[in-house]
């Protein structure tokens, strides 16, 4: 946004990219133009042509509403469709390899938009060529070479499942964190080495490496591909000619600088008498630390972002670098990544929503106490749906709850918080550790890059022009709790929309695509609210029929999908750690 004063230089260069901005918000942005359009020019050539844009909206809600009662409760067998897995329920490997819940999914079938969507965001408003990349990470990454590890015996891999995210001891159980916590919640070195190492699944261990690569290849691609263009956009920023949208929000009073320089203010000083007042272990260096590292990060993140609209996390650099200058401090750890990741993404968040009100040609200072006021209730409100469903929901955040509610983000922050709070990644990543090897990610991360750009040089007409090395490293980032069932079927509905639609039936997608996603979505939320008050309040378990029973048989919906399992007393593992 061109503005004089000008909030950051993020939100001048995300304004001015060749793409739209963070592409999500136009779908919200279609929506919003199909409610209030008065002249609704109809196309009886293409299928929904002949009603008004926000009816086919109605209609796509009303229809995902109804239908996700049949995947979400009547047909479970219909979310994840794994038929191999149904033919050999009890077989440790083929369903590591066509499970949906902990395998690789290689025929991903799926008839359910939760699983499509879910984890990764509609794939009808993501660019072809972002889809693209991801999909190159996940086959390459998450389907062969997680296959040839896991099954020449990794990081012992044939004790553990192949695709889940939780932490394991030497015995092939839960790994008991209460053994080798202290009172103060730190670590206890005597009871760690006289209980086990840690272990973690094959995609967990290997995400982490991807992540590694992620971080260099988002720095070096950001050198390399938009440097000059940065620094000409912060040069020109002050005194660029307004485009049309500047011209019409400039009968609008600004936002003054000092409202967000005294929010920023109010919540940092709030921030630390948390992080000094109680018992969080986390110093007030380490805080500002966090900060400091969520604003470094906040560009060449949000280019990313905007290009593609898929966000590289930066959870794994926060967890990393705390975990090796403050071990032992699980709690200290969340917050840390917390301040440091969390605070990043929220404030793409907020560039995003403050770009979606420009295009809507919303007053700056409605936006702003729109913002504020909104994330302020949505604290006590979330916090108050966390306790309900504690409460209310039996078997919450258990890997086989019947209805689903496994917390599959919960237990990777949790996981995160021993691998690296806990434990920490000296004991874990270094070099003669178990996971060392995965270190080297660093280097390809930060190669990658160089070699597609001298490619792209050296044959423009090639597909090399459109690779992106940190969207193939980290644009599955969800995965774990994600499988490679999400992303694939992501992928296909993905290719359909955006590219063959998009190529052979350019006039629906132009005047349909993002409603029907946005339809998809709201029809969804709609069903699961209802399905949960109508029925999971009410202990009204599904009908007990093949198809919802079938689901549960098998070793992949259990999380029991091991090739090894272990007598009782038996370990594996290195005998010192």
């Amino acid at each position: 946004m061109r503005r004089s004063n000008g909030h950051t230089l993020l939100i001048l260069y995300v304004s001015n990219t060749q793409m739209l901005t963070v592409i999500p918000r136009l779908a919200a942005i279609a929506l919003m133009n199909a409610m209030y359009e008065t002249h609704q020019v109809k196309d009886p050539t293409i299928i929904g042509g002949n009603m008004s844009r926000y009816r086919w909206f109605g209609l796509i809600t009303i229809a995902s509403c109804v239908y996700y009662f049949i995947p979400g409760f009547f047909a479970q067998f219909l979310s994840v469709t794994a038929v191999a897995t149904w033919l050999a329920p009890q077989n440790p490997i083929v369903n590591q390899l066509f499970g949906g819940n902990t395998g690789l999914s290689l025929i991903p079938i799926t008839f359910d938009w939760t699983q499509i969507a879910g984890y990764v965001g509609s794939p009808l408003i993501v660019p072809w060529h972002a889809i693209a990349n991801t999909l190159i990470g996940v086959v390459l990454f998450f389907v062969f070479l997680t296959s040839f590890l896991h099954y020449t015996g990794a990081w012992y891999s044939q004790f553990l499942p192949m695709s889940d995210a939780s932490t394991y001891d030497n015995t092939g159980g839960l790994y008991n964190v209460t053994r080798v916590l202290t009172p103060e919640l730190t670590l206890d070195e005597g009871a760690y080495k006289a209980y086990s190492p840690l272990f973690i699944s094959t995609t967990f261990a290997l995400s982490y490496g991807l992540s590694f690569a992620a971080i260099t290849a988002l720095v070096v691609h950001t050198f390399l591909h938009y440097s000059g263009t940065v620094w000409a956009q912060y040069q020109n920023s002050t005194h660029e000619k307004p485009d049309i949208h500047m011209k019409l929000m400039q009968k609008y009073k600004e936002a003054p600088q000092w409202w967000y320089t005294a929010l920023f203010l109010i919540v940092l000083a709030l921030s630390l008498i948390a992080v000094l007042f109680y018992p969080t272990n986390l110093k007030w260096w380490a805080f500002l630390l966090a900060v400091t590292i969520a604003f470094a990060f906040a560009l060449p993140i949000g280019i990313i972002s905007a290009i593609t609209s898929q966000e590289i996390g930066l959870n794994v650099l926060t967890e990393f670098v705390y975990g090796y200058i403050q071990p032992g401090r699980p709690l200290a750890l969340m917050l840390f990544k917390t301040y440091g990741y969390i605070t990043m993404s929220q404030a793409l968040s907020f560039v995003a929503d403050l770009k979606f009100g420009h295009y809507m040609k919303i007053p700056p200072r409605t936006m702003f106490m729109a913002q504020v006021v909104a994330t302020t209730v949505s604290c006590f409100i979330q916090v108050a749906v966390l306790n309900f469903a504690l409460d209310n929901i039996d078997g919450v955040c258990e890997i086989t709850q019947p209805q689903r509610f496994t917390c599959p983000g919960g237990r990777v922050f949790f996981s995160a918080s021993v691998i690296w709070g806990l434990i920490g990644p000296a004991r874990v990543f270094s070099p003669g550790q178990i996971y060392s090897g995965l270190l080297v990610f660093f280097v390809i991360g930060a190669v990658t890059p160089v070699v597609i750009y001298f490619l792209a040089k050296r044959y423009p007409r090639s597909g090399a022009k459109y690779l992106m090395a940190p969207l193939i490293f980290g644009g599955a980032g969800n995965m774990p709790p994600a499988t490679p069932l999400n992303y694939l079927s992501w992928g296909i509905v993905g290719y359909v929309f955006q590219f063959v639609i998009k190529k052979r039936h350019f006039r629906w997608w132009s005047r349909l695509n993002y409603l029907t996603s946005a339809g998809l979505d709201l029809g969804l939320a709609i069903g699961t609210i209802v399905i949960f008050i109508a029925f999971t309040l009410n202990d009204i378990d599904p009908p007990q029929w093949w198809g919802n029973t079938v689901v549960t048989s098998t070793l992949d919906y259990q999380g029991k999908a091991i090739q090894v399992v272990l007598p009782p007393g038996e370990t594996f593992g290195p005998k010192t750690w």
